[in-house]
């Protein structure tokens, strides 16, 4: 069952425009630890951060975020030196918001508190912050990993391959996007408005960053072994799977319209050479079957290029990383330019299923020729790209609440809100 707690906790991390109360920053630095049941190895990393920041002269505090431990992790975090704040929903995109939104520092850096991150290293990150860096990540893919600190799977296929997928989708240039050892600055990460309580947190950081042109700095780090007693909370797969959704939620435009508009090009390509009959290529000859293969491309095409404009016409800016080409598109597709589409759409697959209907009537219900079957399907073809569309108008409509244009209402959601100033991530 869902505590009111809960259920408030959740609408705060899901409503970016929910007021964030935060204390002062009075201090440099915040080094936040997300913990559920460490109380082997927490009050050592601890210990590790506060001689760092002793040594190097950086006013700061340890701030350790609590997940619900029962084995002594907040007595022992206590003793070693750190704030403790209890996060009362689990998960660790849910306990370092909170640890977030209770730190006092100019800076949050962010690390696990499993000793597998050595937070001696912790300079490295302020010196980037210092000359001006607002999100520095580490890269343990660049840095010393100790033997066995991380599965073959992971350091040679799902990292990389997240890693890959990211860069390609967002235009970053990082080596290692599932490092946990990360600094913003305070006011970097809340215009973020990072949101998930998984452990997918950690890709949509570098998404957001990326989208709304943070400039991203690796640094090289140091990465061990686990040395708790008992295995990880990540799972895996599970996990992985969180993560690849979030990055193809955030692409709209590279997972729904331009392939869409590549399906559907195709599609009617095949469709408007077989209109008139088969077509012979050199040895190959094509016939109907490719006419129907056309139809299905188009189909599949027109649904997903639709989405993919509905989204980019009704998210906010900020929200998910659009292609610049497509850009024009988004800002043009409305409730009524979808409406003349399908409206254009529908009276052309009907004048063409008409004529063909005209044409049986008046030869007595006779057999139609092969052309006159495949005008038919071309109608049918058209009349269903008519509805798709016209399903995309009614989508675009649900978001009209009498103020402007859904493109219009999204824009104004976020103009009173703080922006980070855009620059190139790397």
């Amino acid at each position: 069952m869902t505590t009111d707690l809960d259920s408030s906790w959740r609408e705060s991390i899901l409503d970016r425009r929910a007021p964030t109360r935060l204390p002062p920053a009075d201090l440099e630095l915040s080094v936040v630890i997300p913990c559920l049941n460490e109380a082997l190895t927490i009050g050592e990393c601890i210990r590790r951060a506060i001689d760092a920041m002793a040594e190097h002269g950086i006013r700061g505090e340890v701030v350790v975020s609590d997940n619900g431990s029962t084995d002594g992790s907040v007595t022992v975090s206590r003793a070693a030196g750190a704030r403790v704040v209890s996060c009362p929903v689990r998960g660790y995109g849910a306990a370092l918001q909170w640890g977030f939104r209770h730190a006092r520092g100019r800076y949050l850096l962010m690390g696990d508190g499993d000793q597998s991150y050595d937070f001696s290293l912790l300079p490295r990150f302020i010196a980037q912050a210092r000359t001006g860096a607002r999100f520095i990540i580490g890269s343990r893919l660049r840095g010393r990993i100790e033997q066995g600190a991380m599965p073959l799977l992971h350091r040679y296929l799902g990292t990389p391959v997240l890693t890959w997928i990211l860069n390609r989708l967002f235009g970053t240039r990082i080596s290692d996007c599932n490092c946990g050892m990360r600094c913003l600055h305070r006011e970097t990460f809340f215009q973020l408005g990072v949101v998930s309580p998984g452990m997918e947190f950690a890709s949509e950081m570098v998404v957001k960053a990326a989208v709304l042109g943070v400039e991203v700095t690796e640094v090289p780090i140091d990465f061990y072994k686990d040395r708790r007693d008992r295995r990880p909370h990540l799972r895996a797969f599970h996990d992985g799977w969180r993560h690849l959704r979030l990055l193809l939620w955030h692409a709209p435009d590279h997972m729904m319209t331009l392939p869409g508009l590549v399906m559907l090009a195709v599609g009617l390509l095949l469709v408007g050479t077989q209109l008139t009959g088969p077509l012979t290529l050199g040895s190959t000859n094509l016939d109907i079957h490719y006419m129907i293969l056309g139809v299905t491309l188009s189909l599949v095409g027109t649904s997903a290029t639709c989405l993919g404009l509905v989204v980019g016409a009704t998210m906010p800016a900020g929200r998910v990383k659009h292609m610049a080409f497509l850009m024009r598109a988004h800002r043009t597709y409305s409730v009524d330019t979808a409406a003349r589409i399908a409206g254009l759409l529908f009276v052309a697959g009907f004048l063409a299923d008409g004529f063909v209907l005209a044409y049986w009537l008046y030869h007595h219900r006779g057999e139609l020729t092969p052309l006159y079957t495949r005008l038919t399907l071309f109608g049918l073809l058209l009349i269903a790209m008519a509805v798709q569309v016209g399903v995309s108008a009614v989508l675009l409509g649900t978001t009209y609440t009498g103020h402007g244009t859904p493109s219009e209402e999204a824009a104004a959601d976020t103009s009173g809100s703080a922006e980070v100033a855009p620059t190139s991530a790397h």
